[in-house]
């Protein structure tokens, strides 16, 4: 496929993504639990900051956990499930996705306020927004309002979540198909500028890598004998704070996953030329990364939520209400 047809396949799938999206995410509001639960955005940010305080690698792991949901059945908590067909179980998540003892304190937290009020896909999305700030980034207003899932989808998760090993244009597709740009991913893609990245999904980069700075501490952490469980930082300038040097490392050349260097360094095309441009521009401009990483929240916050009478509001973010 060209890079002008592949470009406009993205452009059509986002836009058809959209209307059928239009309806369901216009039910979102960020006053919406201002008379049902005045307080709840206070009392996220009271268990984020406890969590942090204890572990400062889990502001990461909150926000992956809102990517993870939201790209499986929409932003609807099956993340959280167990049980069968738990998404928790799928190859990008086992051994990776954490946090979850976490979210089960906010939802205690939350309960004890407001029983029955506040979903686990909303507290998944404040949650999400705290870590990022707490960690550095800018604060953006979270539009509520989603609804609980009722399944999981393990088999999707398996699919849908793209892989860190695949080619850029697979990744761009995948965005597009939940109504994501381009641009979208690239900024999004900034959230790898906290954290910490398990050395089995680096292992097809890792031994590739020349830079003296660089490849002999990862080597050692990450030995081929190894059983890929071991973690790096994702940025290895400033794991814990959200700033821009993921962008720098890519303009260096010492991104770490394979995925993270091709926004910079693919070969060429239209979508690779626009990724450079945009990992350039971050890389020179902390303030416009946030600003964007901000607006690309909120939009993936709105893929395919349950509203109104749809799903339900979960007692326990692990299992269904009975």
């Amino acid at each position: 496929m060209s890079s002008s047809s592949f470009t406009a396949s993205s452009i059509l799938l986002t836009y058809c993504f959209l209307l059928s999206c239009l309806v369901s995410s216009s039910q979102l509001a960020t006053d919406y639990y201002s008379t049902t639960c005045p307080n709840l955005l206070k009392i996220v940010r009271k268990e984020v900051q406890n969590a942090l305080r204890t572990e400062m690698r889990m502001a990461a792991s909150l926000l992956r956990l809102h990517y993870l949901d939201c790209f499986v059945n929409g932003c609807d908590a099956s993340i959280l499930l167990d049980g069968r067909d738990s998404e928790k179980f799928a190859v990008p998540n086992l051994n990776s996705a954490r946090g979850f003892e976490v979210v089960d304190k906010i939802k205690t937290a939350v309960e004890s306020s407001c029983r029955g009020v506040v979903t686990c896909a909303d507290i998944l999305a404040i949650a999400a927004r705290d870590a990022v700030v707490l960690s550095g980034g800018k604060h953006w207003k979270v539009e509520l309002g989603r609804r609980d899932g009722v399944v999981a989808n393990e088999t999707a998760a398996n699919t849908e979540i793209p892989s860190p090993s695949a080619s850029l244009d697979a990744i761009t597709s995948k965005f597009a198909s939940l109504g994501l740009s381009p641009a979208d991913m690239v900024v999004l893609s900034g959230g790898h500028t906290i954290g910490l990245a398990r050395c089995a999904s680096l292992s097809n980069r890792l031994y590739n890598l020349t830079d003296p700075d660089v490849a002999p501490d990862l080597k050692t952490r990450c030995p081929a004998d190894g059983d890929g469980n071991n973690t790096v930082p994702l940025d290895r300038n400033s794991r814990d704070l959200f700033d821009n040097h993921y962008y720098k490392n890519l303009v260096t050349g010492k991104g770490l996953l394979l995925y993270d260097q091709m926004l910079y360094s693919s070969a060429s095309g239209e979508a690779a030329s626009a990724a450079k441009t945009l990992v350039e521009r971050y890389s020179n401009d902390l303030n416009v990364f946030l600003d964007d990483f901000a607006i690309s929240m909120v939009k993936m916050g709105r893929i395919s939520p349950l509203t109104g009478y749809n799903g339900q509001i979960r007692k326990n973010c692990r299992v269904i209400n009975n």
